[in-house]
């Protein structure tokens, strides 16, 4: 056989090996998924959901041998922009690199008075992941946190004004908690307003709109994450995406690339025509611009295999955000009744869930949540504990989450900076709203990966829990 034909055998007996040994990660609607058995087969919060045309496209890019971000990133990055409607997707490593890149990417001394520098602040949210708020510190820069509202688990954009300080606020950075769009319409006009800089933390919303529109497509900067828990996977990967200002696409990625100067694509060299016509810093003129370096930069990009599988994954993400849409609705409706013992989250701008569907707040604003979770908050008043319901959840093996790290404020990191470095963070109001995400917040799994038996197992879990107390 010639190279193409051993080729098209080895991936032909690779999708045959996938089918025969992955089929617990196909689609929970995929009949050939195995049966479920209550009590024994774990029920995940999160997973990876995939058949044999990732692992088919994991295998041929590994034989090509290119590794190193290439082809399949450029295709990746471009119908990740198409998809969304962004200038400009930059693949990296992982969300948290992704937070990294896009706040590092502000700092840019290019960007002339709209420099972050060390010592100006930005708004961002008390409770949820660290990796949105600790890029900010690492920059030198001081977080502002506002408080959650419980009901949303967003930021609460009635409390911008107050985190604004004239002269020193210069940026906002928050996530969409869950897959639910925090407040748009009021923290764009915000932004606008005060000439700051809006990242959008979209690792959890992949597929999330606000009155139509994606989210990730509002701010100057969006980010994303690749995480096996997360919308679609490449196992460990990221993006940062461009939302209008190409400018934008040079500082991030050379943030990325070590901090160099130059823009040719890996492997190529000479895209100005001038690689040896440039006199930057110190160096001498006629310095190889290739080895100019204009930030203090990092090496963050993935591998060219994982991006040939997020090109699969992209294929198959309305399916997948549609799983997560309808996976959520069928916990809503099958736990009504419950209100008593848990507050169950709401989409920004709705104000009450019935069988019928939302109510909506008066704003004309409107949310589509692609949900990363189901949240419950178990009430303060319950006669069980939210601990004795996540031990209750663990026993029955079903996976399930605390808002992961809470208020971030009460953390040892933080708590310990906070006693070294006084004013190396700024807090607004007292923060009740995190406190009781961190307190009561308990969540289980929307991925697509859940099939119906999963989801009636989970009702039934929680039901006969509550019964129980």
């Amino acid at each position: 056989m010639n190279p193409a034909e051993i080729k098209a055998e080895i991936l032909r007996l690779t999708r045959e090996f996938s089918a025969a040994t992955h089929a617990a990660n196909r689609p929970g609607a995929d009949p050939r998924r195995p049966a479920f058995v209550p009590g024994q087969t774990t029920v995940p919060y999160a997973g990876r959901v995939f058949t044999e045309d990732e692992v088919e496209a994991a295998v041929s890019a590994t034989l090509d041998f290119w590794l190193t971000l290439g082809p399949e990133g450029d295709a990746f990055e471009t119908e990740l922009a198409a998809l969304l409607g962004v200038k400009k997707s930059i693949l990296v490593n992982s969300g948290s690199s992704a937070n990294l890149v896009a706040l590092a990417a502000l700092t840019s001394p290019k960007l002339g008075d709209r420099q972050l520098r060390p010592g100006d602040e930005v708004i961002t949210v008390a409770a949820g992941f660290p990796t949105t708020v600790a890029p900010i510190l690492q920059s030198g820069c001081v977080p502002v946190f506002i408080d959650n509202d419980p009901a949303t688990l967003n930021g609460r954009a009635d409390q911008l004004a107050a985190a604004f300080a004239p002269g020193k606020t210069k940026a906002v950075m928050m996530a969409h908690t869950l897959g639910n769009p925090f407040d748009l319409a009021a923290t764009t006009d915000f932004c606008r307003r005060h000439n700051l800089w809006l990242i959008e933390d979209n690792c959890d919303a992949l597929g999330c709109r606000y009155d139509g529109k994606f989210t990730g497509t509002f701010g100057d900067l969006s980010t994303q994450s690749f995480y096996p828990p997360h919308h679609l996977t490449m196992g460990e990967g990221g993006a940062v995406n461009v939302v209008r200002d190409m400018k934008l696409k040079v500082l991030a990625e050379s943030f990325r690339d070590w901090g160099r100067d130059c823009w040719c694509p890996s492997g190529k060299d000479d895209t100005c025509h001038k690689r040896f016509g440039w006199q930057l810093g110190e160096l001498p003129a006629g310095y190889d611009h290739k080895y100019i370096y204009s930030h203090l930069g990092y090496n963050l990009k993935p591998l060219d295999p994982q991006a040939a599988i997020g090109r699969q994954q992209l294929k198959k993400l309305p399916a997948f955000i549609q799983a997560r849409m309808d996976n959520w609705d069928y916990l809503r409706a099958a736990l009504a009744g419950l209100e008593e013992f848990f507050q169950f989250q709401l989409p920004t701008h709705a104000t009450a869930w019935s069988p019928q569907g939302f109510t909506w707040d008066p704003s004309g604003h409107r949310t589509e949540c692609s949900w990363f979770g189901f949240m419950m908050l178990v009430r303060s008043s319950a006669p069980f504990t939210r601990t004795e319901f996540v031990k209750h959840l663990d026993g029955a093996k079903i996976g399930n989450r605390m808002l992961f790290g809470g208020n971030l404020v009460r953390q040892p990191a933080f708590v310990t900076l906070r006693r070294q470095s006084p004013g190396a963070f700024r807090v607004v109001g007292d923060l009740a709203g995190a406190d009781r995400i961190m307190n009561e917040a308990v969540f289980v799994g929307t991925y697509p990966g859940l099939t119906p038996a999963m989801l009636d197992y989970m009702v039934d879990t929680i039901r006969r829990f509550v019964k129980s107390h």
